[in-house]
């Protein structure tokens, strides 16, 4: 049986199932998560960011993954790792690069971690598709308000 077009739009050829994607855009500093974007599982994360707009002021510091090459055409203050080639193996500098970036990034690995805690994000999404984006919204309030709490008590 065929896929309808309505549900071709979130088939991931990747994952071979239908895929929901979702990005946040944490700051480093204080840890909290600033803003998502969500959207089918076919479109890639490099167009995601294209598209929402999240993270475009010229005084962010972007530090993403090997999927965002030429983000640096598009946003001036943004890091991503070198990529080897078959013919060019990685150099000690672009690898020293690589390491400190991973060091600076495991923040954000951590926070999706924290998030994918709710099983909503982590597992089968079996709810409405269009509801995905509220309640990821959610979960990500909840995870700054779980942030929020812990530093009060830090604090007393």
């Amino acid at each position: 049986m065929r896929c309808t077009k309505q549900q071709k739009r979130s088939y991931s050829g990747k994952q071979k199932c239908h895929t929901i994607k979702s990005q946040i855009l944490v700051n480093a500093k204080t840890n909290e998560i600033i803003c998502t974007a969500v959207r089918e599982g076919k479109v890639h994360d490099f167009r995601i960011w294209k598209e929402s707009q999240i993270g475009r002021g010229k005084k962010i510091k972007l530090l993403a993954d090997k999927g965002y090459q030429g983000i640096q055409k598009l946003h001036e203050n943004s890091r991503i790792p070198f990529k080897k080639t078959k013919k060019k193996p990685l150099t000690q500098e672009p690898k020293k690069f690589n390491r400190q970036l991973e060091k600076e990034r495991i923040i954000v690995e951590h926070i999706n971690r924290k998030v994918k805690i709710f099983r909503v994000l982590s597992s089968r999404y079996r709810n409405r598709r269009q509801r995905f984006g509220l309640r990821f919204n959610i979960i990500a309030g909840i995870y700054n308000y779980e942030l929020y709490l812990a530093s009060e008590k830090a604090i007393a």
